[in-house]
């Protein structure tokens, strides 16, 4: 969530150069022609909500939250923030069967250390609310297993320590990219910004450190390979993400 490093070699990056846990947008870093991130078949972005009637039972979502969830979606990652401001949270994964959204587990989990945002800039360090794909995974670790497409790279290294002085190795051993202004379909470390630098980018969810994150949703290592696992391309999971008043609505 913190800092990069080139697939080949360390990025010794400035905290004050990073747009999300994930990367800056000052400059893309030089890559070897061989870990240059690859463009992976994935499931596309989720298709805008249709006007038919959503199926309704996932806690804490209220109807606008809801009819924003793409009617083909069959897995919801719900990370649902204590306070506009508070930089922890709770994620839970729910799955649609026979119509009946049925959650799994309850995890403790990061988010931006100043909160959430509806406008989410570079270096606000607030996360993104809103509803996003989950198409494409990575990490600095092999594949544990992950149905997402999945890139393993040195790029995924994480050196030095939080905004609590925690160590951020490992960091980004599992990361899951959360399609806030990315391209689907690519990499994590894809540095492509539709909506411009200006608004941030390298948005994950990815291996919890003990503290807040820039703008990431951070949970356990073993709960990050449980969602590497159990999020189904063929079911397009989304995650709907914001601080508790804000998803109610």
């Amino acid at each position: 969530m913190i800092h990069r490093r080139a697939a080949v070699s360390l990025l010794a990056a400035s905290p004050a150069l990073l747009t999300g846990c994930g990367g800056g947008a000052e400059a893309a870093p030089n890559r070897s022609e061989d870990d240059r991130p690859v463009r992976q078949t994935a499931s596309p972005a989720p298709a805008p909500a249709s006007s038919s009637p959503q199926p309704s039972g996932i806690p804490g979502l209220g109807p606008a939250r809801t009819a924003a969830i793409p009617e083909r979606a069959e897995q919801v990652v719900v990370a649902s923030g204590r306070g506009r401001n508070s930089p922890l949270s709770t994620v839970v994964l729910y799955s649609r069967d026979d119509g009946v959204w049925q959650p799994g587990a309850r995890w403790p989990a990061h988010n931006g250390r100043d909160g959430w945002s509806e406008h989410h800039l570079a270096g606000d360090l607030r996360s993104p609310v809103g509803v996003y794909g989950l198409t494409d995974a990575g990490g600095l670790l092999a594949d544990p297993g992950s149905r997402l497409p999945y890139h393993q790279s040195y790029g995924f290294t994480s050196p030095g320590t939080g905004f609590e002085g925690e160590p951020l190795e490992g960091s980004f051993d599992y990361v899951i990219a959360i399609n806030y202004n990315r391209e689907p379909g690519t990499s994590p470390l894809d540095w492509t910004r539709p909506m411009g630098a200006k608004r941030g980018g390298g948005v994950w969810l990815h291996v919890d450190h003990g503290g807040p994150t820039h703008a990431c949703v951070s949970v356990a290592k073993a709960h990050m390979k449980e969602l590497l696992r159990a999020l189904d391309p063929g079911r397009h999971p989304v995650v709907v993400m914001g601080h508790a008043d804000w998803l109610a609505q």
